[in-house]
């Protein structure tokens, strides 16, 4: 049965598999062939062998044997460049159908021996080129397409490199078990329909307003740090957030159940665009979906917390 692991070929274009952050490369986890230069290289060696024994040819012979030893290097050094490298899983911001996600990867070097020319890139992408100096971490985006809400999984990417010679090719293949919220992608710009949402007008200020300081109470992530009462901080009194009065504040209920005759996907885009206009317009809105209901509030938790259900909202 180790065995059986230990050639499974699957390994050699797969990788291991999703695994937790950090993964470490060892040398069962990369991988090395020569390029076409490294084989017009080895064929160039052959032919200067062929020559110096048909002429018995001791400088050829030297030539031929120093240039084989320096491959040999060339080989080492560049399983070296990858061997005991350390992958780091970071943030990946939600994004909007249709747009770009971005995942964050941190190479660390593990040793004091510089790492050069270290290629990672997501199939089909674009490489990103990074170096990393002894003992630190290099922190790099990969980007792949976001055709569609809900979850994106970023998937095995690729680590490769050609340093020092450009002769060897060496990589070895991660997966990080990283993922994205794609929220759905809004639809064109317009005004909210009062006609056909719940308003609550006259609702009050709630302590939103801009005119007169009325309280404090503790802050909420998504607070304006404009509004955050320092002094507070600076006495040791945990963070406050500021209350004003003045300014009247309107309710609005944003409904699966008034959209009528439109496809799911539909729907949700209209809500996505609602959930935008509303909080631009500094409104305190609410979402109900079908298994779901978000009461009104603001800020940007409120807003990322909307839109991620309708990014994972599953149709009845």
């Amino acid at each position: 049965m180790e065995l059986t692991r230990r050639v499974n070929f699957a390994r050699f274009f797969k990788g291991e598999g999703p695994e937790p952050s950090p993964v470490t490369l060892n040398q069962r986890r990369v991988y090395i062939l020569p390029n076409r230069h490294g084989l017009a290289f080895a064929a160039v060696l052959l032919a200067m062998l062929v020559g110096a024994i048909n002429y018995s040819n001791s400088l050829a012979f030297a030539l031929t044997f120093l240039l084989a030893s320096i491959g040999i290097i060339g080989i080492l050094s560049t399983f070296r460049n990858l061997n005991r490298l350390r992958f780091h899983a970071g943030r990946a911001e939600p994004v909007f159908a249709g747009k770009t996600a971005s995942f964050a990867i941190g190479v660390q070097n593990t040793t004091r021996i510089e790492r050069l020319a270290i290629q990672l890139a997501l199939p089909d992408q674009a490489a990103e080129v990074v170096d990393t100096l002894d003992d630190e971490i290099v922190w790099v985006n990969l980007q792949r397409p976001a055709t569609h809400r809900g979850v994106l999984e970023m998937g095995r990417f690729t680590i490769s490199t050609c340093y020092p010679l450009g002769l060897f090719r060496a990589w070895a293949h991660v997966d990080l078990t990283m993922h994205c919220i794609v929220y759905p992608a809004p639809a064109p710009e317009q005004e909210l329909p009062f006609s056909l949402v719940d308003v609550e007008g006259a609702s009050g200020d709630k302590g939103l307003g801009h005119d007169d300081f009325a309280a404090l109470r503790p802050y909420h992530a998504g607070d304006s740090l404009r509004h955050v009462h320092w002094k507070t901080l600076a006495r040791e009194q945990g963070l406050q957030t500021k209350l004003f009065g003045g300014h009247q504040v309107e309710e609005v209920w944003l409904d699966w159940s008034l959209l009528p005759g439109m496809s799911v996907e539909d729907r949700l885009s209209l809500l996505c665009r609602w959930v935008l206009e509303a909080d631009q317009a500094g409104m305190a809105y609410g979402l109900k979906l079908p298994d779901l209901s978000i009461d009104p509030d603001l800020g940007e938790h409120h807003r990322h917390r909307c839109l991620e259900a309708l990014a994972l909202f599953a149709a009845p």
